[in-house]
């Protein structure tokens, strides 16, 4: 059964874009609603462990390197069928294979600089939310 609570980051790229306003608006025009929210700036070592699953992939040091580079803001957002429906909101990893209207065919660079993040999966996406948030954080 679906969730209904996802984790999003709205990476480097975009925030030094100027590009957080349309990115919100994109996902609260899209009926999600934001139970956390802050803007902060992951440490390598902190980049690291959150894409500690990745640690054997080719991309692992770059994303790490990447994600530490600048500021991020991370959110937990609400929607029936969170992950699925934000998956779709985002559109493809590559923005050039991106559908038109979604998050990464407006504001993603390249494969690398995608614009966002989002959880893949409903235990993901708590385990994402709750590394960014405390229980308390979240409304």
């Amino acid at each position: 059964m679906a969730g209904n609570i996802t984790f999003t980051m709205i990476k480097p790229d975009a925030v030094a874009a100027g590009n957080i306003g349309g990115i919100l608006n994109m996902i609260t025009e899209a009926g999600f609603t934001i139970k956390a929210l802050k803007m902060t700036r992951l440490s390598r070592d902190i980049a690291g462990k959150f894409y500690e699953i990745h640690k054997e992939r080719p991309f692992y040091e770059e994303l790490v390197e990447f994600m530490s580079s600048g500021p991020i803001v991370a959110a937990v957002l609400e929607k029936e069928n969170a992950v699925e429906d934000f998956r779709t909101l985002i559109g493809a990893t590559n923005p050039a294979d991106a559908a038109p209207g979604t998050i990464r065919a407006r504001y993603a660079k390249n494969v690398g600089e995608n614009a966002v993040h989002g959880a893949d999966s409903d235990e993901n996406a708590a385990r994402e939310g709750s590394f960014h948030f405390s229980q308390y954080e979240m409304f």
